[in-house]
């Protein structure tokens, strides 16, 4: 059943999705009710809008199931420094087999002025993981961002990356602040094991279809194409290749 939304609604997500959290910075957090952050709280409000389409999301809010770090500025070494530490011990301590689970980093800066900035900054901070990460890549996934079986791998745990920010052309991807979402490979590969993967895209991209009158473009399923391609949220072009080197092809 597809859900219907009205103009009104869509510039309520919008608008909500466009209010500004005041900064934290360097502090991890298990989502609670009474401990998140401001940056998180203000996700979480946005998230909780009945016209967000993802279904995903939605779960792990409700279930207070989302580990996040609040960091400085996005592309910045030492952002991605803590960023690191931080994902490695999540994903040590990480249950793909539970209920739905994210890692969300929220940074105070910078000012995003369009979706090609955000881009070249999301793949600056995965390379710079990448780089000081010591660990073989995932098991399962590739390593090369222009194959068809990628996913990014930290610290021996493969994600898939979801960058939210203000000025994103998808309204579900406009976060307040910048954000990485990290999402546990081996969920969605247990869920289609199980077959509930198909029905849950299916009721996603009505609802995306619903909220903003198309479906994401880049949104095809892993091993169709290269998930690299949907990380950035930007619609990007047939010969685009992601700006991402990994360690074993250099």
């Amino acid at each position: 059943m597809q859900v219907a939304v009205t103009p009104v609604a869509r510039d309520r997500l919008a608008d909500r999705s466009g209010e500004c959290a005041r900064p934290v910075n360097s502090k991890v957090h298990t989502m609670s009710t009474t401990h998140e952050s401001d940056r998180l709280s203000d996700l979480a409000d946005m998230v909780a809008q009945p016209e967000y389409p993802c279904l995903g999301a939605r779960s792990v809010f409700r279930r207070d199931n989302v580990t996040s770090i609040d960091l400085g500025e996005l592309g910045d070494p030492t952002s991605a420094r803590d960023l690191g530490k931080a994902l490695a011990v999540y994903g040590r301590s990480a249950d793909p087999t539970g209920p739905f689970q994210s890692f969300i980093a929220t940074f105070d800066g910078p000012v995003i002025d369009d979706e090609r900035a955000f881009e070249d900054l999301l793949w600056r901070t995965l390379q710079q993981l990448h780089d000081g990460d010591d660990l073989p890549w995932a098991r399962g996934v590739g390593a090369d961002p222009d194959a068809a079986h990628f996913a990014f791998s930290y610290a021996g745990v493969a994600y898939f990356v979801v960058g939210l920010h203000p000025n994103s052309s998808r309204v579900a991807r406009r976060a307040p602040k910048p954000c990485l979402v990290f999402n546990l490979h081996e969920q969605f590969e247990l869920l289609r094991e199980q077959g509930g993967f198909e029905r849950m895209r299916d009721l996603i991209r009505a609802r995306d279809r619903a909220l903003q009158g198309s479906v994401n473009p880049m949104a095809v399923d892993h091993g169709d194409s290269s998930e690299a391609r949907q990380y950035s949220g930007r619609a990007v072009e047939p010969d685009w290749h992601a700006p991402f080197v990994p360690q074993e092809t250099r």
